[in-house]
């Protein structure tokens, strides 16, 4: 009884921490649990004395995992490589002055770090809803391209809810200075945009391109201030 508990209890913890994952890292860790699960029926049938129950097991099989062993590794091994990339294209980065967004391409997730400011150094994830109401009036003050960023943030987590507590602000923020925009992109930016390494060919960058506006275009929920940014850094790249 005392095993089944802890078994049931490690295959939550298992579960839970699957499903924190990455979507693109998600192959390479079942193949990690699948490693670890392994090992652990191993140490657990001899330490009780039942190893030959393995041995007997694994003769009877052998010869479909000998089929199918192969292209199992190729598949997680390559997810593993895949995921060590850096900058393999499933991440975009979207910089201001004061703010510094990430954007999955797979899970379509959208995080953040201010990056100047009052709040500096803070993660948006761990703000509450004045301190976003209090940010956004910040950037809007300050610099014109943070305050279009954290709102479409806004709306990628929110919906258009926070909007209705926001309306008496933006009525006075709107006759105020919108602050500094940033200027024309460089190659680095537009790089990051896209999710693409130095040296990118003509294709990659389309294919970027195309995927990303797929996802956050304004008629896919996106938003104009993004579908802007990304035809900027395609138009930077290609010249």
């Amino acid at each position: 009884m005392p095993l089944t508990l802890v078994a049931i209890v490690v295959a939550v913890v298992a579960w839970i921490w699957l499903r924190n994952q990455p979507a693109s890292q998600r192959n390479a860790a079942i193949l990690k649990l699948a490693l670890l699960a392994g090992i652990g029926v191993v140490v657990l049938l001899a330490a009780t004395g039942r190893l030959h129950f393995l041995f007997a097991g694994l003769a009877f099989l052998y010869p479909l995992l000998r089929r199918l062993l192969p292209s199992l590794l190729r598949g997680g091994l390559g997810g593993m490589a895949g995921g060590t990339k850096a900058k393999s294209g499933n991440q975009s980065h979207v910089s201001s002055d004061i703010l510094e967004m990430t954007l999955d391409h797979d899970s379509g997730t959208m995080s953040g770090k201010i990056i100047k400011g009052p709040m500096e150094g803070r993660e948006l994830a761990d703000l509450s809803e004045t301190e976003f109401l209090e940010l956004l009036r910040y950037c809007r003050g300050q610099d014109e391209d943070s305050a279009r960023l954290l709102e479409t943030y806004l709306d990628r987590r929110f919906g258009d809810s926070w909007r209705a507590d926001d309306a008496a602000a933006s009525e006075n923020d709107q006759s105020g200075d919108n602050g500094n925009t940033s200027g024309p992109l460089n190659e680095s930016e537009a790089l990051d945009i896209l999710g693409l390494e130095p040296g990118a060919s003509r294709e990659e960058i389309i294919k970027a391109h195309r995927r990303m506006m797929q996802k956050l275009h304004p008629d896919h929920g996106g938003s104009n201030y993004l579908a802007a940014r990304i035809n900027e850094a395609k138009e930077c790249l290609l010249g």
